[in-house]
């Protein structure tokens, strides 16, 4: 314990020198907590109380409220009871133990509600324009008739009570940071800070006194666009309850019953203009409309940076035997000639790329999430199957042609399957694959399947010419019968002539 004076000095060095606490630990060779105590110290009347006489469960209690103070850091369904409390006190000390569990089950009560075990009290806190808080949401939605267990990122202005969000079939590195610039794009800026939880899409690691490594690529980002990030403590989602909010509002009246759709990016567009629909509605406190409010919001956002941000991530690969490429537990392909070859993937929230060594890109594929085991893109394959057109019925490719080109092939023999595939090919290296099968379509539907009709009805398609309408005459243009002609009406100078020609 420090004297008076000792106490008086450091009081001195705080109030009148304004110096650091750390400073005042360095100057005056007292522990830092030490300083602190008793900077904080505001009360310094003499303790008069009269001393309790000990009970039979003093010799337990600081072991008891170790216990209690760890399971602060425990999630609350992991936490001791008072029954577990006295169950471990009996396995440690056994016979030598000489309370009740009556008694144990009073003194955790009440140090509980001492120490905020039972009830927490949180301030409530007044949020300037401009921020935002951030988090993901769990939900089911289907794409193109397949369900998928999804997230949904929210982006929440405590403020104006504004809230915007976007759904993604996972919630890494790529779905945070393409949810906030879709949503930051839409707004027309981006938040001056915005509090996050520690997600490990944003942070590598908590340090001692709260400091964060954060992610490099969400470090970019945050760079890029100049916001703010400010961390949760641990185990505090409380302290981004608007958020945690929003994300319940949302679900309930944005995803429920199981949204639709056949492209996620034009279901997220869609989302944030129905966000902004629903801002027509009251604050819940502040009597005027949320549309209203979040106009101070958007007047204090950072303006949106010249130079798009592209969201991506960048990793090394090599392809083995069949050129396809792994990416976590999904394969996807490439191009015959890149077998077992070096390539880099640039990955986003939706799709990845697959690119050279030179970061030229090769193929683009949606990215798998789930239980989606393997992307097979046939195009850059083709030209493979051209030369051995008898694997195409063992390929995968022949299953994704329409069922009247599947048939024609099946149909052709070895010679005119192989030009069919050449022919296929050519078309998509000028064009791609949907307007080569349809040039296909059109053909064996009109009965011309032979190669030269086929690319004629392809060099139509793409040339723009429009293909001549039948002509149709008007009713008072009169009916011609047919004419049949009758050859046998010349077999008569097919005779000989007179005499006199004969001469």
């Amino acid at each position: 314990m420090l004297t008076m004076e000792q106490i008086y000095h450091i009081k001195y060095l705080r109030n009148q020198k304004e110096e650091s606490l750390r400073k005042i630990a360095r100057e005056t060779g007292h522990d830092f907590e030490t300083v602190k105590k008793y900077v904080e110290k505001d009360n310094f009347n003499l303790d008069l109380r009269p001393k309790r006489r000990k009970g039979k469960l003093e010799p337990y209690k600081e072991l008891i409220d170790s216990w209690l103070m760890e399971d602060l850091e425990a999630k609350p369904k992991q936490r001791h009871t008072a029954q577990r409390v006295y169950e471990r006190l009996k396995e440690i000390y056994q016979t030598k133990l000489n309370i009740s569990d009556r008694a144990v089950r009073a003194y955790v009560s009440r140090r509980k509600k001492e120490i905020g075990l039972d009830t927490k009290c949180y301030l409530p806190l007044e949020h300037p324009p401009g921020e935002a808080q951030a988090d993901f949401g769990a939900a089911q939605f289907i794409e193109k008739g397949v369900k998928y267990d999804g997230f949904y990122l929210n982006l929440s202005f405590p403020y104006s009570n504004a809230g915007f969000f976007q759904v993604f079939k996972g919630q890494n590195q790529e779905c945070l940071l393409q949810g906030l610039k879709d949503i930051c794009e839409f707004i027309g800026g981006s938040s001056t800070a915005i509090w996050f939880d520690n997600m490990s899409t944003a942070v590598n690691e908590i340090r001692k006194q709260g400091q964060r490594d954060l992610t490099k690529g969400f470090e970019r980002f945050m760079l890029h666009y100049g916001f703010i990030s400010n961390f949760c403590n641990p185990n505090s989602g409380h302290e981004k309850g608007h958020v945690e909010n929003k994300v319940g509002y949302h679900r309930r009246n944005f995803l429920v019953p199981i949204p639709e759709f056949d492209d996620i990016r034009e279901y997220n567009q869609e989302l944030l203009r129905r966000c902004q629909t629903n801002m027509r509605r009251n604050h819940y406190k502040k009597n005027e409309s949320i549309a209203k409010l979040f106009e101070a919001d958007q007047q204090a956002l950072l303006p949106l940076p010249k130079a798009e941000f592209e969201v991506y991530k960048l990793e090394a690969v090599k392809a083995d035997n069949y050129a396809k490429v792994r990416y976590g537990n999904q394969r996807y392909s490439s191009a015959p000639s890149y077998a077992g070859k070096q390539m880099w993937l640039k990955i986003g929230a939706h799709e990845i790329e697959i690119l050279n060594q030179d970061y030229q890109k090769i193929i683009k594929h949606d990215r798998l999430y789930g239980d989606q085991k393997e992307s097979m893109k046939w195009v850059p394959y083709l030209e493979l199957l051209a030369q051995r057109p008898t694997a195409l019925k063992y390929s995968g490719f022949i299953k994704e042609l329409p069922k009247t080109v599947q048939k024609h092939l099946e149909q052709c023999d070895y010679e005119a399957k192989k030009m069919a595939l050449k022919t296929l090919t050519r078309m998509v290296n000028h064009t791609n694959i949907e307007t080569a099968v349809q040039a296909f379509e059109i053909a064996i539907h009109k009965g011309v399947i032979d190669i030269d009709s086929i690319w004629a009805t392809y060099t139509r398609l793409t040339s723009g010419i429009a293909e001549a309408a039948e002509i149709i005459l008007p009713a008072t243009v009169p009916e011609l019968k047919e004419y049949i002609p009758d050859p046998s009406l010349y077999d008569a100078l097919l005779q000989g002539g007179d005499s006199k020609w004969n001469q």
